[in-house]
Order: structure tokens, then sequence, then C-alpha cells
């Protein structure tokens, strides 16, 4: 909303905060900003005036501090918070530019409605982030707060208020939101707009990753026109009109992150292929080479590209020349935790203790033929083009042992902040245990083969060892000796939960991630992945591949066009979400038909966490 400044408001409020003898005008200019704000809503509907290019979130949280985000289209001269009990207090924000954001030729955006129709090539967008940090705040206590930002032309542009709390503490009654694979996917604001109607206000989001499809695209994350981008879903600000059976609905999603912290995961879809080699960013998406081919490629033309040695410059051709996540690592701000990074960290928020693991590869087309530049071939017309391969389903960051992640996870493990907590949780992406198309091949380093036919016509083929699955062969064993209770991921795009028990302990998966359609779920004969058959390694067309059987839902179990119980959601009419309650330890998992508009969520399957 547009809020004039009042004469020489700026000199007052500084001088407001240093506490001299204008303090006095403080509580007056609350209650103008107020009063307005009251009235401004109506008359920016009516004007189309400028807003905010996203409401506030919630980011990292302390025992008496919170961090606010915010971002705008315009650089401006001032962003601030007001903030507490009586909204008695000022904290200035820090601005920074995103560096990647662009729109290209398939953007929805501003008046592009169809693909070319303004822009024919990557274009760069401007976006600017602001973060504000609460400070002072008292511990289990919620106060309102407001966001502003001055445009350069002097006109105020204000949020609504909205509360927030810092860090819970230990006992305290929690509801956390597990989502995942958003991707502007058709159902994903009616899915959390259900959340809010069926639960309430949620303490947290844990966000198991594929928060947009393509990251650097920026109106994925704010504005695009079909009304489903990430955060308008996640504010109650979505505007997507979704038909079922001639019906047509309009959601808006659920106001969550303006009053709760969200914890997000690197996915595939979170990374960035090759800066600039494609002229769309889709094809920039899909084409990262794996970081030591390109330190190949640098080590044969380093005089050339780099002849003063510089290491900046050295790090940042690699980075351009295989992949990246500087887009989502700009957006958000990531806990603290000792010797973690932006791509992986652990967090305690309240009972729980949450390890977010950086485990995704690149996704490649599981199709066989020689045309596809695909997970287990290249193309054909690509062979003697190497600098066209795809190279199989490669890995992103490694997580084998004496990896720094993974030396990093051990450390974690073994942490008192860990051991001491009452809930232990880890969240990566790509799962461990799966009925989903996904789970195939097996997450391991592509092993490349050359074959050759009596034509002398070159194949070249990758193969994933089963016995060197790094998930199972290291991760999970660390997990399961860890006590750890719950294992949450995505990827699929489906429902299915599995558990493994050990001596006095059960380490439970979830994989919840059908929040807007679905891949299919492969538990059938009729329903078989796409594998091939004439390969040295046998992957698996049916069942989880790791050796667990899913979990049939306890509550209401959807039933098959034969009658029978499925242990799966995979619908792309119905959308599911779960909540994790820290006073009981159970994970509900609720689903949502949205053929039936009016209808309630139905909560389908409920497990308690066993607490040691």
């Amino acid at each position: 909303m547009l809020i004039p400044i009042p004469p020489d408001s700026k000199n007052y409020l500084t001088d407001a905060k240093k506490g001299d003898r204008n303090l006095w005008i403080l509580p007056l200019l609350v209650l103008f900003s107020l009063a307005i704000a009251l009235f401004l809503p109506t008359l920016n509907a009516m004007t189309n005036s400028p807003q905010l290019l996203t409401d506030p979130f919630v980011q990292k949280t302390t025992a008496t501090s919170v961090n606010i985000v915010w971002f705008t289209d315009f650089p401006g001269v001032d962003h601030r918070v007001i903030y507490g009990s009586n909204m008695n207090k000022i904290v200035g924000a820090t601005t920074t530019k995103l560096s990647r954001t662009r729109e290209d030729q398939q953007s929805r955006f501003g008046q592009q409605t169809k693909t070319d129709q303004i822009w024919q090539k990557p274009t760069p967008r401007d976006i600017w982030r602001h973060e504000a940090e609460l400070t002072d705040l008292v511990p289990e206590t919620r106060i309102p707060y407001q966001v502003f930002s001055t445009r350069n032309d002097g006109l105020q542009i204000s949020s609504d208020t909205f509360t927030v709390s810092p860090a819970p503490k230990p006992g305290k009654s929690l509801k956390i939101l597990l989502t995942s694979d958003h991707q502007m996917m058709p159902m994903t604001a009616a899915n959390l707009q259900k959340v809010v109607e069926t639960v309430g206000q949620v303490d947290a989001v844990f966000h198991a990753g594929d928060l947009v499809n393509v990251a650097d695209r920026a109106s994925e994350w704010f504005d695009d026109n079909r009304g489903g981008a990430f955060f308008p879903c996640l504010q109650g600000r979505a505007h997507y009109e979704l038909e079922k059976n001639g019906r047509k609905t309009v959601y808006h999603g659920g106001k969550i992150i303006q009053y709760a912290p969200i914890f997000t995961t690197l996915a595939n879809h979170e990374v960035m292929g090759r800066f600039g080699r494609e002229d769309s960013l889709d094809g920039e998406f899909n084409d990262p080479f794996p970081r030591k081919v390109a330190e190949a490629i640098y080590q044969q033309k380093a005089s050339e590209i780099n002849p003063d040695n510089s290491e900046v410059l050295r790090d940042r051709w690699l980075m351009d020349n295989s992949f990246n996540s500087e887009t989502y690592e700009e957006i958000f701000t990531f806990p603290e935790s000792t010797s973690g990074t932006k791509k992986y960290y652990a967090v305690t928020f309240g009972d729980i203790r949450l390890v977010v693991l950086y485990v995704t590869n690149i996704w490649r087309n599981p199709n066989l033929s020689l045309n596809i530049r695909g997970r287990h071939q290249e193309r054909q017309a690509d062979i003697n083009q190497p600098e066209n391969w795809g190279h199989g389903q490669h890995i992103f960051e490694p997580i084998t042992p004496g990896s720094p992640q993974y030396e990093w996870f051990k450390q974690e493990l073994n942490s008192p902040e860990f051991k001491q907590a009452k809930y232990k949780m880890v969240m990566f992406h790509h799962p461990p245990h799966s009925l989903g198309g996904n789970i195939v091949p097996p997450y391991t380093d592509p092993q490349q083969r050359l074959e050759q036919d009596a034509t002398g016509q070159i194949t070249v083929k990758y193969e994933y060892p089963q016995n060197q699955d790094y998930i199972i062969r290291d991760l999970v064993p660390l997990i399961e000796a860890a006590g750890v209770q719950l294992v949450y991921y995505g990827h699929s795009h489906l429902w299915n939960r599995f558990v493994s028990s050990g001596q006095n302990h059960y380490t439970h998966y979830l994989e919840s991630s059908n929040v807007g359609n679905s891949y299919g779920a492969h538990l059938f004969p009729d329903r078989k992945r796409q594998v091939p058959e004439n390969y040295q390694e046998k992957y698996a067309a049916i069942g989880d591949p790791n050796g667990l059987d899913p979990v049939m839902p306890n509550i209401a179990p959807l039933v098959g066009e034969n009658g029978e119980k499925l242990p799966y959601i995979a619908s792309n009419d119905i959308s599911v979400f779960s909540i994790f309650d820290t006073q009981t330890g159970t994970v509900s998992s609720y689903r949502f038909d949205t053929r039936e508009p009016g209808s309630p969520a139905v909560k389908f399957d409920e497990f308690a966490l066993k607490v040691n």
C-alpha cells in the first residue's frame, strides 16, 4: 500500500532511534501509518497502486530475535520494520540485489501470456531483497510487525500487520507443515489454502525442496501471471484458477510464512546449469556439467581463461560452466550451524533437531530412445559432440565418506544439540525409500560404458550399481544408528511411507510431496517403471528398490479400481499435506479432493514417533 511520507519524517524517525527529544513523534507516526493502512487496501485495489513484491516472511529465529525478509522490484531509499507489543520499535533493513534473476520466452510475467510474446531470450530482471533483524524479543511471546519500503519518488509502501515470535523453547507444543515439490503445480495453491483451513496457523514449514521449476526465472518465485508463484501461494496472495469437472475454483493459498519460519532444502530444481549456455532458461536449467568435467576443460584452457591465475576468476568460471544454486542461496537466510553451509545445515526448533542435507542429482529422462539425452544413455546425435552430453544423472554434492558434507553430518549426529533433542529429524530431497519413479536408478555416480555394434556405431551408456547407492550404503546406517525418528523427503510427487525397525528403535521414512501433481506409483505389475532390461544392472520396475514394504494408511486409505486398499496417493486430482504435532509426537497426513472444492481435507494416516 502507498503511504505519503510526512514532512521530515525520516529525520524524526532517525532521531527517535537515538532517543532524543523527538521521541514523542514516533507513536503519532505509528498511529498515522496504522490509520492509513486500514484505508489504503481498498484504495490500492481501485487505483492499482504499486505493491511490495512479496509480503514479509520469517527466516532465522533465535531465542530473542527473528529475521524478516521481503522483496521489491525497486531499490528504494529506505526499508524498515516497525514492531513490538506497542509497535514502538523501528529497525532498518539491509538491502541486496539478486544477481541472476531473469525472465525469458517461457515466462508468464506481465503482459506475456504465451511463449515468445515479448521476450525471445533470457533478460535480466532487477529484484531487491530486504532483511531486518528484530531483537530483544521475549521467548514464547508473539508481537506484531509491519514492513515499509520507500520508493525513489518518495512514496512509501507498507505491508499489512502480522505477528511473529522468537524460536520456541523445548516443551513448546508446535504444529509443523511438511511439504515439498511445489513447482507451480496446479493444486499447490489449493493445498496450502486447505492447510490453513484445516489446522489453522502452523508454527513452521519444513520444505523438502523443488520450490519452483527454474530457479533463475524470477516470476516463478514472485508473480507468475497464472497466479501460482511460490511466495504468493505461501502468503495467501495467490490467484490460481483450477478447473475440475467443468467447474472453476479460485484458490489463494494460505497466509503461512508471514507468521512462521520456513526451512528449505536445496533440491534439483533449485540448481541451474551452465550459465548462459542456452538461449532459454529451461535450456540452461537442463544443461549442468559435473564439476569434474568443468575442471578438466578449465585445465586445458586455463592460460586462455585465466592468464593471471586468479582464484576468484577460476571459481567463478567453474561455477558458470558446471552448475550453481546462486538464486536459491540469495533468496533465503539459513540457520547458522557449526561448519554447516547454505547448502546443508542443522537447527533446533522447540523439541526438534532438524538436519537438512544436500542430497540431489540432475533429473534425466527415463526414456530409452537413442534420440533422448537420458538417465541411461547419451543422444546418438551427440556422440561426437561431448560438449552436448548430459553425463547421466550426476550428483551435485558428494555425500560419501570423507566428503565435507558426510563428515559434517557425522559430527552433527554426535553433537549435544542432536543427542539431547526429543525429536531427531533429517530432511533431504532424494528418496531413500519410495514407490515413485525417481528412486531409480540408484543414487550413485553414473558409470560410463561405451558399446560398439557390428556396423561400428558407438553408444554411450550409463550404469548405476545398486550396491553403491550412497543414501542406502552411507547415510541410512548413520541415520538409524543415531536414533533418527523421522526422515522426510520428496521428489516423486506422491505420498507413501515406510518404517525400518531396529533394536528398541523405529525410523520412519515419509514422502509427502503430492501437492499439485503426481508421476505415479509403481507397486503393481501393470504399472512398471521405465527401466532398461538389457543393461548389466537390474533395476527395480516395481516396489521400493531398497527393500521396504510401504505402510498402509491406518485411517482412511484410498481404494483402487479393483477395490484394493492403496498404500500410497499418486493422483492429479487429490493433493496431500502432512502435519507434525510435537505435543503428541504424531505425524498426520491429510488429503483434499480438488474435484470437490467445498469438501474438507480428510485425515487418512497418522503415526507416532517413539521417544527413547
